[in-house]
């Protein structure tokens, strides 16, 4: 079967594309990381995000949102110059307002997981796509939820952004038809 053609001969973002991508999750602080992994990405290469993800975790220390909520401009301004992270600093300070607004989607809503899948009833949307060519940098969807987060103090949340946010989290699934990991071709899928 033809497989998605976008993580190419990395192992990293082959690892990637089977472990994670699409893989629908709950998990609060995961959905934290990638939400500002994806918002670190913004005019760069997936790649070079994952290649900086163990210095990013390091440095937020797992993305656990409390901690990140109650980092200062001069503890981001360490992680910029200790850490192999992405030195705009905008991005980094990002990571503390995205905590702050989840700490209050978490209390509003119960979890942050909770208020995404809303968006969707709780179920992925699994896309059928032929070939990658096909794939939209955005959707009505990736327009609606990147809306709602900015309105709710989030940041780097754009449409674009927010499309990958919402496949790194397996609210979208659009690995192509074929693909070994698309929901329908994985073991012991719905």
């Amino acid at each position: 079967m033809e497989q998605c053609s976008w993580p190419s001969n990395s192992e990293m973002m082959q690892a990637y594309h089977e472990k994670e991508w699409c893989r629908p999750t709950r998990d609060d602080r995961y959905i934290f990381e990638l939400l500002n992994l994806e918002g670190a990405q913004a005019g760069l290469s997936w790649s070079i995000v994952l290649a900086k993800r163990d210095a990013y975790q390091a440095a937020f220390k797992n993305f656990d949102i409390a901690y990140c909520e109650g980092l200062s401009d001069s503890d981001l301004e360490s992680i910029k110059e200790n850490y192999n992270v992405i030195k705009h600093f905008a991005k980094l300070q990002s990571v503390r307002s995205n905590a702050q607004a989840a700490l209050k989607v978490q209390e509003e809503f119960g979890s942050l997981a909770e208020f995404l899948w809303s968006f969707t009833e709780g179920e992925p949307v699994i896309n059928q796509w032929e070939d990658s060519t096909q794939m939209p940098a955005e959707s009505p969807l990736s327009v609606q939820i990147s809306k709602e987060l900015k309105k709710r103090g989030f940041k780097f949340v754009g449409p674009v952004t927010t499309y990958s946010f919402l496949q790194a989290i397996g609210i979208v699934d659009d690995h192509v038809k074929t693909c070994d990991f698309h929901t329908s071709n994985r073991q012991g899928s719905r």
